[in-house]
């Protein structure tokens, strides 16, 4: 074999797909998705959210029937009051445009869309039917800065289930089963783990919720997250 030939074969070797494919192809996936339908991802996010929040405030303002209050239970009176977890708790209006913005067609935007309307919804039914509030703050939130403003604004009412954490874990399921279909790292799926975790405590850490209010909100929101996965456009 000439020198010639050798040299074509090792190029040929070295220029294999499996070998030039660049490890970091999630991330471009990733990009693609992103800049795809911005446009309308972030105005559809934004004009969804605003009309929960229209019937979210106005169930809270005039509840429908009388308003139940949710049990405390153990683990509640374990958890300290950690205004804090605020960074947590409003983090969650950047975390619930994540799934959305990583749609790949509008298929799957209007499916995911379509899913999110189901859940906030349901919420709402739920709200109507069946309000509710958490027990009277017993801890003194002076000097806390934007506290007392989002208490002013998110009163602890339409408690059970937490839509908080409803939306919160479908959006987490989502991105999961996202970043798992791009082949993203284990450490990127850990920081959306972790993302959820952190939203998901600190509505328990304000003590705008109870434990009660978490594990609904969790069925709630998981239910229809898997709902969504099970019909996602093929």
């Amino acid at each position: 074999m000439t020198s010639a030939r050798l040299a074509r074969v090792a190029r040929s070797f070295l220029q294999r797909p499996s070998d030039v494919a660049p490890a970091d192809s999630w991330v471009s996936d990733l990009g693609t998705r992103v800049v795809r339908f911005f446009p309308l991802k972030l105005l559809g996010t934004t004009l969804v959210t605003w009309a929960f929040f229209v019937g979210y405030f106005h169930l809270l303002r005039f509840p429908a029937h009388a308003v139940t209050t949710v049990p405390v239970t153990a683990i509640d009176r374990l958890i300290p009051f950690q205004p804090q977890s605020l960074i947590a708790y409003l983090s969650l209006w950047v975390y619930v445009g994540t799934a959305p913005g990583l749609q790949a067609t509008f298929r799957e935007l209007l499916s995911y869309g379509f899913w999110a309307c189901v859940l906030l919804l349901a919420g709402l039914g739920i709200f109507w039917l069946w309000p509710t509030q958490v027990p009277p703050a017993s801890y003194d939130a002076k000097g806390f800065p934007g506290f007392e403003l989002m208490r002013g604004i998110d009163a602890a009412g339409n408690a059970c289930p937490s839509m908080h954490v409803a939306i919160a874990i479908y959006t987490a399921i989502s991105m999961e089963w996202l970043l798992r279909r791009v082949g993203a790292p284990r450490w990127l799926r850990g920081i959306n783990a972790a993302w959820f975790a952190a939203i998901a405590y600190s509505t328990l850490a304000l003590k705008q919720h109870v434990v009660v209010d978490v594990i609904a909100g969790g069925l709630l929101g998981g239910a229809v997250a898997v709902l969504s996965l099970r019909y996602r456009p093929r």
